[in-house]
């Protein structure tokens, strides 16, 4: 496998958070249909290129220059664009974009407020922001963990007080993830899902902690999120198949099995 951080994902990664940033960009369908979109913080532009399938017109701007060369060369929709830009500093006109997507960016920079200015700057006066963040008491907290990439990380009440500063309606939903499987909900509605596990002896409640938040906002009304649900399966058996190609057993079995497959593939 290539080199992986383990923090910007990228195509040739299958595992749960695949599923996660998937389900992400799932929920956009709604809101970006014939619309310009923003995509700020669009990493290796997988994002970008998913979401050009319905959008007029997609910009997926990135502070790293040479992840927006890789993404110019790798995405050639002609209805995307690559821009090299920041959070505080977005390379677009005012009142130009219809719908800012923002997944798993906020928490990389301690410049909040400025990035909330300059989307409000690019966006129409009736658009969308969709932007989604780790609540810090279940990814971090709860886990006793510290994510070296992350520098300002926000409680929910932070994260819906920031953009409630800037937007004047929102909709807080938060994200589940169970055995392969994404759930994305109005937060407030989390009570109502229940998750369960066992066996033939005993069948009991599991307790699941949404590790992440997303918030769609506007000045005006929009269509609220109900409920939505990623089936993660085949990237599940994507993930596992990857792992035994990589397994020192699976490697020293067709090391000792090639000289038999390459007569077959004469003898055939």
């Amino acid at each position: 496998m290539k080199n992986w951080t383990g923090e910007r994902l990228e195509t040739f990664i299958y595992n749960r958070i695949t599923i996660e940033h998937l389900h992400r960009y799932a929920i956009t369908d709604q809101y970006i249909e014939n619309k310009i979109v923003l995509d700020i913080a669009s990493g290796e532009g997988y994002g970008t290129s998913l979401m050009s399938k319905k959008a007029s017109f997609v910009y997926g701007v990135d502070i790293d220059k040479k992840t927006i060369e890789k993404a110019k060369l790798k995405y050639t929709e002609k209805n995307i664009k690559f821009l090299e830009g920041s959070t505080s500093a977005i390379p677009l006109q005012d009142s130009s974009i219809d719908v800012v997507v923002s997944y798993e960016t906020i928490e990389h920079h301690d410049e909040h407020e400025k990035m909330m200015l300059e989307i409000k700057r690019v966006l129409k006066p009736d658009g969308i922001l969709i932007i989604s963040t780790p609540d810090k008491i279940n990814y971090s907290e709860r886990r006793n963990l510290i994510n070296e990439f992350h520098v300002k990380e926000l409680y929910k009440d932070e994260f819906s007080n920031l953009i409630r500063n800037y937007f004047g309606q929102q909709q807080l939903l938060s994200q589940f993830f169970s055995n392969g499987n994404s759930v994305i909900q109005q937060d407030d509605n989390k009570a109502d899902l229940s998750f369960y596990q066992g066996n033939y002896s005993v069948v009991k409640n599991k307790i699941i902690n949404p590790m992440f938040l997303v918030i769609i906002a506007s000045d005006f009304e929009f269509k609220k999120h109900k409920i939505s649900f990623f089936e993660g399966g085949n990237i599940v058996k994507k993930e596992m198949l990857l792992e035994m190609r990589n397994s020192n057993t699976y490697k020293v079995g067709n090391f000792i099995l090639s000289p038999f497959k390459f007569l077959k593939r004469l003898l055939t």
